[in-house]
């Protein structure tokens, strides 16, 4: 059965200009002839598809934190949505504390995304939305309410705020929504994820398992943020970037000595070769 390798996208197989290198697309497309190769982020298809253009993705992809897996061709293979009635309840009680989220949400059976957001914007939410400006899908809607089918929910701030709106959210909806809590480097801020409850990286690796057949003992996955530690658990090898939070290198059972930027996940292929 062939080896299969996994990599979440931001801090770890994207540079921090939202690049791929030159090398890592030539050393990454040099095992797709003789192994699975995957992704796994917290990206929308959209946005996933540009940042891998010309790198090859032969396997379904595990996308919006594990809400939703679709090969690059646009199959869906699973789905994992926060309906509507809990999407406004949610809008609604982060409402009390003087912030609106980010929804994500599928618009038709095509994949076509939806990303809807408050005319009330903190400067996070402000500066994020700059590297958006030229998306033709955003809804900025003064009464910000859910579609049909959400992705998932994200709030971006301060830390301390966040938490106060994590804890009171788990009051209301116990664990019939998954908490992601999490630092956000290109902000500088933190930011909260609400998914459903079995949407997570975890999940998405199972179903992408599930769909095309090989065994995690043979997987290798790469990753640098705490949403990531669930495909640490399942994986074979679990394989942290340097730039990594340091409760993920605790939880890999590699820690590789070059970032992102450095082309950590090439570099770590390319010695597989030299072996």
């Amino acid at each position: 059965m062939k080896n299969a390798y996994i990599t979440d996208l931001d801090h770890t197989f994207l540079r921090t200009d939202l690049s791929v290198s030159p090398f890592t697309k030539e050393v990454w497309n040099s095992f797709s002839s003789d192994s699975v190769l995957s992704i796994a982020t917290a990206r929308t298809y959209k946005k996933t598809a540009q940042f891998l253009k010309d790198v090859d993705v032969n396997a379904p992809m595990i996308l919006l934190d594990g809400a939703l897996i679709a090969t690059m061709d646009k199959k869906i293979i699973d789905t994992k949505f926060i309906n509507k009635e809990i999407g406004d309840a949610i809008i609604d009680e982060g409402a009390k504390f003087g912030i609106y989220p980010f929804v994500l949400s599928l618009a038709d059976k095509n994949l076509s995304e939806a990303f809807s957001f408050s005319t009330v914007l903190n400067a996070y939410q402000t500066k994020i939305l700059k590297n958006y400006k030229k998306d033709d899908y955003h809804h900025q809607e003064k009464n910000l309410r859910a579609m049909s089918d959400n992705f998932k929910i994200v709030y971006f701030g301060e830390e301390e705020l966040l938490r106060r709106v994590a804890s009171h959210l788990r009051a209301v909806f116990g664990d019939t929504i998954k908490y992601i809590l999490a630092p956000e480097a290109y902000a500088g801020c933190y930011f909260l994820t609400l998914l459903h409850k079995d949407a997570d990286k975890s999940h998405g690796i199972r179903s992408v398992s599930e769909a095309i057949g090989f065994d995690l003992k043979k997987l290798s996955v790469f990753g640098d943020n705490f949403n990531d530690i669930g495909m640490f658990e399942l994986a074979g090898t679990s394989i942290a970037v340097a730039n990594a939070q340091e409760g993920v290198k605790k939880a890999a059972k590699i820690v590789l000595p070059h970032t992102n930027d450095e082309d950590g996940v090439a570099n770590y292929l390319k010695s597989l070769k030299n072996v």
